[in-house]
This record gives structure tokens, C-alpha cells and sequence, in this order.
């Protein structure tokens, strides 16, 4: 469109997603304009002193677009304030503010919005001037309807390329930052990294993850993020200690109001309002949910869309988590026993020990030795020999819980650690499992019965040492004295300096 005097300017102050108003519907389509519902139609401020210039662009613009006019510039930032609008049709000259000052006005408070001038003078100068200001385009008075509404259609299509460019690039963005995700073998992590890549994408600061861990015993279970300590360990105890959340009734992204996090921040103390929720699934035993906060915005459909490309990433990495640990596990199995070896041992107590030292809980060692057990390899052989560890460590397992960890240490010696246990119930377990392998009788050559019994130590943290090798050695010097009182009994750490 040539220069000249009476033409309709365009420009974009900048583009912003956070101040997009309503949709922009059928407008921006390269097929002409058609009347759309209201709630799909762009809303347009037409801003002129002139009442037939606004009655003029409400009759071309009706129907395609929601049209509201101001007779002044004041009275559009009134407008501009009380809802979002995607373009405002302005006169170049109006008393009070000019058409140029409120161009300048909504690059500062409205940097979203579209911006157009019309006048019945404008000349090069004004044009260029406007030009420096982000502007494309202007027409000249008298307006023509028809090219008013080509015009408004053009500026809105080209809003919503940008919109839509501008999406693709946060979410090549968001798939460029999953990739730190697929680096994670430890699903902890994985819960912990997806839920700093969605509060970072949805430019929120408070969240929380609650997860199963079945690869290492008794592990957290949580992550925090936006609370102070004081809030993070009053909700670790509520979440993780107290309650027990059911993971699998997740099975959905959504916002909730209301829901047991809620619940257990009111009674920490902590007020948070609405929530999107986030479930993680690994393809066999992982599983965990995401709370992430509103903080006072609402989610948008963009924020949902943008969380699930995170969460089927980090859904992908739990999977190579699990297998990981899958392999991990089998160099971690006793061949005979098909119990925990030695070398799980020393990494489950070590981490056993700093989770203890972290949230001031005891840990209780039992280590455990058959009682003349080379008689029974020398009398009936190293097969009946290993089928026999293999039956005990059947029985071990049945005296303890899930949580606890039974591994193998080597020969016929056994090691157990007993999760959140003071010594006086490690020996009461000890003593519990003495009577049991008493009493089990285990199948020698030929059906004939073998009766065992087992000598143990016991240790406890922090009484008894206060890192893994202090109170594996502990036990078993406690194990060695039970064995020199005659075999057949349980001794505790604490009678070692008698």
C-alpha cells in the first residue's frame, strides 16, 4: 500500500503470550472472515472522537470481531485494563492523549497488543516516525469498509502466526530441556528433574513429588521445591512417614483444588490454592505424581500440553531406570541364596545409615552365622549344602518385613538391616529368628531331616557406631561372642566391652 495522507497504520509492540486476550476465532485464517460465537472472536478498541469514524468500524467489523469503542485514548487504557484486547484501532490526533502517546502507552503497559492509526493528515514524517515505533501500516480518511476489514483480517492472521511460532518454540525448547531427563538412571532423580523442568516451563516455584521407590529399600520417597526446611520436613512426615498415598488413583493430568497434599499442607501450616497434578509411570514397578501450585495464575491449555511433552519424557526415562536397575540387581543377587550379596550389603547399609543420621530414626544390624555348618557340607555334600542356605534364607526372610534388607555376606554368614528399629527390637527380631531356624527342620539326603541352629549379633545406630563399618563389625564381633557362649543364642553389641 502506498504512502499518503489518510492511511491506517499497523504495528506490534512486542510479542508476549502472558498478555494475549481472548481467542482470535476465525479471524486469521487465510479464508475470508465468517461471523464466529463470541467467545471465538478477537476483541478490537476502536479509539476516535469521532462518533461516525466508531459507528463507521463497528458496522465493518461486526460480527468477525468484538468491537468496542472509546472516544478517547484514557478511555481505552480504561478498557485495556479491565480485559485484554488483540488489536486497538486508533486516531492519530484526539484531544487528550494523541494516537501516538497511546501507541507509547501500550508498549509499556500493554506490550501484547496489537496497535493500528488511522488519520485524515498523515504524512511521510508521521509515518516514518510511527515506523521507528514498530508500525507497518496506515490508512487514510475516509475509511472504506471493505479494505478495513481486509486489513484487520491480515494483522490478526499474521498475530496468530506469531502465536503459533511462538509456541513451536517453547516447545522445542521444552523438548531440548527433556533431554537432561533421559541422562538420569535413578528414578529419584528422574522425579526430581521432571519436577524442576515443569515448575521452570510453567514459570511457577512451589512443588512437590511423592514417589514409590521399589529399586532401593525405604528410600525418600519426596521431593520439595519452594518450601522452606521447617515446611519440607513437617510435610516429608506427613506425606511420606504418616501417610501412605494410594499412587495408582492418579491416572490423570488435571487441576485439583482439593486433594490429601492439601490436606496435609493446612495442617503444616502451609496455604497453597489450586494445583495441577502430574502422574509418572514406569512400565513395571515405578510410579510417583507431581503437585505443581498455581500461585494465584491460572493453567493454561499451553501449560497442560507443554507438562505432559515432560512427563511422557520422564515416563520413557523412569523405563530405562527400571531396566538399569534391573541389571544392576541381577550383579547384586546371590546365585545360591537368591538373596541380596555382599556387595548390595555394603551400598544399602551405607545408604540405610546416612538416611537414619538425616532424619534421626535408629538402624538395627543383625549378622547372622550358622552353627557348625561345614558338618553339614562334609556329611551330605556341597549340593544338599547349598540347598539348605537356600531354604534358610527362606526362613530369614519370613521373620522380617519388606522394607528390612536380608543379603548373603558369604559362606553361611547372613546380614540383615532392620529400617527404624532400636536395638531393644533388633534383638527381640534376633531372638525371633534364633527360635524360628530352631525349630524349621531342613531336608538332608534322602528326606532325612536336618536340624540347624544360627548365632547372632546385633548393633544398633547410633548408639553402637555411627558409619556402616563400625556397626557391621560391631554385630560382628557381638555374633563371634554369642558363638563363644556356647552357639545358639543372640548377642548384643553393647556387651562387647564386658
Amino acid at each position: 500500500m502506498p504512502w499518503g495522507p489518510g492511511t491506517l497504520l499497523f504495528s506490534r509492540a512486542a510479542a508476549s503470550s502472558e498478555a494475549l486476550g481472548a481467542p482470535i476465532g476465525s479471524l486469521g485464517k487465510s479464508e475470508p472472515m465468517s461471523p464466529s460465537s463470541a467467545s471465538d472472536l478477537a476483541r478490537v478498541l476502536v479509539v476516535d472522537d469521532d462518533r461516525l469514524i466508531r459507528e463507521l468500524v463497528r458496522d465493518a467489523l461486526e460480527g468477525v470481531v468484538r468491537v468496542e469503542c472509546c472516544d478517547s485514548a484514557e478511555a481505552a487504557l480504561d478498557a485495556l485494563a479491565r480485559e485484554p484486547a488483540e488489536l486497538v484501532l486508533s486516531d492519530l490526533t484526539m484531544p487528550g492523549l494523541s494516537g501516538v502517546e497511546l501507541l507509547e502507552r501500550l508498549r509499556r503497559e500493554h506490550p501484547g497488543t496489537d496497535f493500528a492509526l488511522f488519520t485524515g493528515n498523515a504524512t511521510i514524517d508521521s509515518a516514518v516516525s510511527a515506523l521507528r515505533m514498530g508500525a507497518v501500516d496506515y490508512l487514510r480518511k475516509p475509511l472504506r469498509a471493505e479494505e478495513l476489514s481486509l486489513v484487520v483480517e491480515r494483522i490478526l492472521a499474521r498475530r496468530r502466526l506469531l502465536l503459533e511460532n511462538e509456541r513451536l518454540r517453547e516447545a522445542v525448547d521444552t523438548l531440548e530441556a527433556c533431554q537432561t531427563l533421559m541422562r538420569c538412571l535413578d528414578p529419584g532423580e528422574v522425579y526430581a528433574v521432571a519436577l524442576d523442568l515443569v515448575l521452570h516451563s510453567l514459570g511457577r516455584e512451589r512443588g512437590l513429588a511423592l514417589f514409590r521407590r521399589t529399586s532401593i529399600p525405604s528410600s525418600d520417597g519426596a521431593a520439595f521445591r519452594g518450601f522452606d526446611e521447617p515446611a519440607a520436613r513437617a510435610l516429608r512426615g506427613a506425606l511420606v512417614d504418616d501417610k501412605g498415598f494410594d499412587l495408582e488413583s492418579f491416572d490423570d493430568t488435571r487441576i485439583v483444588s482439593k486433594s490429601p497434599v492439601h490436606e496435609s499442607l493446612a495442617e503444616a501450616g502451609v496455604v497453597c490454592d489450586d494445583a495441577l497434578i502430574v502422574p509418572l509411570r514406569g512400565r513395571e514397578r515405578e510410579a510417583g505424581v507431581m503437585w505443581v501450585f498455581a500461585e494465584g495464575r491460572d493453567f493454561g491449555a499451553d501449560d497442560i500440553e507443554r507438562t505432559r511433552i515432560i512427563a511422557s519424557y520422564a515416563e520413557v526415562a523412569l523405563h530405562n531406570a527400571e531396566r538399569y536397575y534391573q541389571a544392576k540387581e541381577r550383579a547384586f543377587i546371590d546365585d545360591v541364596t537368591e538373596v541380596y550379596n555382599a556387595r548390595f550389603l555394603l551400598q544399602a547399609s551405607e545408604h540405610e545409615v546416612q538416611r537414619a543420621a538425616r532424619y534421626e530414626k535408629p538402624l538395627s544390624v543383625l549378622f547372622l552365622d550358622l552353627d557348625r555348618f561345614k558338618l553339614v557340607n562334609d556329611q551330605y555334600g556341597h549340593l544338599i549344602g547349598s540347598q539348605t542356605l537356600r531354604k534358610l534364607s527362606q526362613v530369614l526372610s519370613s521373620c522380617i518385613r519388606q522394607i528390612d534388607t536380608l543379603a548373603r555376606y558369604g559362606g553361611d554368614e547372613f546380614t540383615i538391616l532392620l529400617i527404624d528399629t532400636t536395638h531393644e527390637a533388633g534383638l527381640a527380631v534376633a531372638e525371633r529368628i534364633r527360635r524360628t531356624v530352631a525349630e524349621t527342620p531342613f531336608e538332608g539326603e534322602g528326606g532325612e531331616p536336618i536340624h540347624l541352629t544360627i548365632s547372632v549379633g546385633v548393633s544398633t545406630f547410633p548408639g553402637h557406631g555411627r558409619d556402616r563399618t563400625e556397626l557391621l563389625d560391631k554385630a560382628d564381633k557381638a555374633m563371634y561372642r554369642a558363638k563363644s557362649h556356647g552357639r545358639n543364642c543372640v548377642c548384643s553389641a553393647a556387651e562387647l566391652g564386658e
